[in-house]
């Protein structure tokens, strides 16, 4: 959606700050996912619900026939409102409570992504109460690094995520000696915002040597999950809305030796939902400093946390100004010095009342906001509803 598309009269009736999702792209980014994981056989996708659990959006993507990838109890509980079918529904965290596992058997989801030995314990515990099996896939860490951010990389040994390979072999032979588990596969992850396919083929290879030792002691499983992880282009929004899916599903096609009959699920987040989002913020003040301009605008990082918690770049765009171009910081509310969401960036000319929408926004945006300063949270709307 470029800048000249935004229904800037109909915002203007609206309070800011609120989130604005295009629908349209959202749903051409899910076709453009069928189309290329339908191109290989087995390839099953669920979506990243971490990303962003707006009700309307989640029924959008269910619609789409995507599975749920969940990391809460709270998760699955949204999933299962929003129509996603418990069938298509995978549990993964490293942090598990009995409740949430005992959601997960009530509603016989389809798989919980083990994490431990001790996780493994309680969930055989909590299901044999209630005489039900319980398929799990092991989360394994690969110890395969990936070029993203050092607080978004979960492939490290170092990471608290997964149980180390060296361990496998062990945690597969307790598993099988449990009367109410069943291991149906196992998961791997390897961090987020990736954009160089060499780290998802260095996964690929670290799964393929797996599976041959697997193999040496007769064991094949029915699923591989690799995880999500692809990237979105955060500098082009208008340019590049939708990711290079075809690139993505082709790495694991080419790279991955799945065994006859094997189905390779993915947890796609990021690059669903990222692109399609914009926060939209109005302009307060103008101030302007001894050496620098500031925009503030009356959303903080309250409402967008990416910057201040990742030093992560956003598009912004003053979409209600024609004005000639001009140098700010664009600054929030929120009495914390690191509630900044961009320095020394051309705008057109900014004035009290203007819009400004922060692009690429979609994921880990509107589910990351907080009430910090006793602030409100903000509104969610999509394209069909203004």
């Amino acid at each position: 959606m470029t800048k000249g598309q935004f229904p800037t009269d109909k915002f203007q009736q609206l309070q800011t700050p609120f989130y604005y999702y295009d629908t349209e792209l959202l749903r051409k980014t899910l076709q453009t996912i069928q189309e290329e994981a339908g191109k290989h056989e087995g390839f099953v996708v669920h979506y990243a619900v971490k990303a962003n659990a707006n009700p309307l959006l989640l029924r959008i993507i269910r619609q789409a026939g995507f599975g749920a990838d969940c990391v809460s109890g709270g998760e699955i509980e949204a999933s299962l409102k929003a129509g996603f079918p418990a069938s298509k529904i995978v549990y993964a965290g490293v942090g598990k409570s009995d409740w949430e596992i005992n959601l997960g058997l009530d509603n016989d989801i389809f798989c919980f992504n083990v994490e431990s030995i001790p996780e493994l314990e309680v969930i055989n515990e909590l299901a044999t109460k209630k005489d039900k099996v319980a398929r799990v896939a092991f989360r394994l860490n690969p110890n395969v690094g990936a070029h993203t951010h050092a607080n978004i990389t979960t492939g490290l040994a170092e990471n608290k995520f997964g149980i180390a390979m060296r361990d496998m072999m062990s945690v597969i032979e307790e598993a099988t000696g449990m009367d109410h588990v069943k291991v149906v596969g196992l998961h791997f992850h390897i961090g987020s915002q990736i954009l160089d396919m060499s780290d998802f083929e260095a996964l690929c290879n670290r799964i393929n040597e797996l599976q041959n030792e697997l193999e040496r002691h007769r064991i094949i499983v029915e699923h591989i999950n690799v995880g999500g992880g692809l990237g979105v282009d955060y500098q082009h929004p208008n340019r590049i809305p939708i990711p290079d899916f075809k690139a993505y599903f082709d790495t694991y096609a080419k790279k991955l030796k799945l065994r006859p009959g094997q189905t390779l699920h993915f947890e796609l987040g990021r690059a669903v939902v990222a692109q399609c989002g914009s926060l939209i913020t109005r302009t307060l003040y103008i101030k302007k400093g001894a050496l620098k301009q500031f925009c503030i605008v009356d959303a903080g990082f309250t409402d967008l946390i990416r910057p201040a918690l990742y030093q992560a770049y956003h598009k912004i765009e003053n979409i209600t100004s024609e004005e000639p171009v001009q140098v700010y910081d664009v600054v929030g509310p929120i009495c914390e010095s690191t509630d900044v969401f961009a320095k020394q960036i051309d705008l057109n000319g900014c004035r009290r009342g203007d819009l400004l929408a922060i692009r690429s926004a979609g994921a880990y945006g509107e589910i990351m906001a907080s009430q910090y300063n006793c602030r409100r949270l903000p509104q969610g709307f999509t394209s069909d509803d203004i």
